[in-house]
């Protein structure tokens, strides 16, 4: 698999990356999946949710994606009744944040290395703990800053499961 684009996060002001899924929680809980359109490899879940935390509180924020049947998918998709935000109370779990430079990538999931990992611990949705652990100092004075893909393949719509 190759290294999947993000979800975003909004924390302390700050404009992240981090290498957790939280809806896919929701989507386990409640037992339902869209059926989101994979436009390229690094997208298998085929979309990307905007998050924030306020307050010690985490929030889906956005959501964007294309379902298979080709219509745009938001937020107001999945919650109907929470157009603007909706409260992650559904996940538990910890939130990696990658920080720094790339110091060994991996062509699989969020498997790559930075120089530090923020951990975020979330419990019922409310922010418990934040801690970081520091990985290594880049040997690369140039080295690009923050998390990255490395390559992707993108897949033209509606070709990616036809056969010749």
């Amino acid at each position: 698999m190759t290294a999947q684009i993000s979800e975003k996060l909004t924390y302390e002001g700050r404009q992240l990356s981090m290498c957790s899924e939280p809806l896919s929680d929701y989507f386990a809980l409640a037992g339902i999946r869209p059926s989101f359109e994979s436009n390229c490899t690094a997208l298998w879940r085929g979309y990307v949710g905007s998050w924030e935390i306020l307050e010690n509180r985490l929030y889906l924020i956005g959501l964007s994606g294309t379902l298979e049947d080709g219509t745009e998918a938001t937020l107001q998709t999945l919650f109907p009744d929470f157009p603007g935000r909706v409260f992650a109370h559904w996940f538990s779990g910890r939130i990696r944040v990658p920080e720094g430079k790339m110091l060994d990538y991996v062509h699989m999931g969020y498997a790559s290395t930075y120089e530090r990992d923020l951990f975020l611990d979330i419990e019922k949705g409310v922010l418990q703990r934040a801690s970081v652990r520091e990985n290594g100092t880049s040997d690369t004075p140039d080295a690009a800053e923050g998390y990255g893909v490395g390559a992707i393949t993108v897949f033209p719509r509606g070709m990616k499961d036809k056969e010749d």
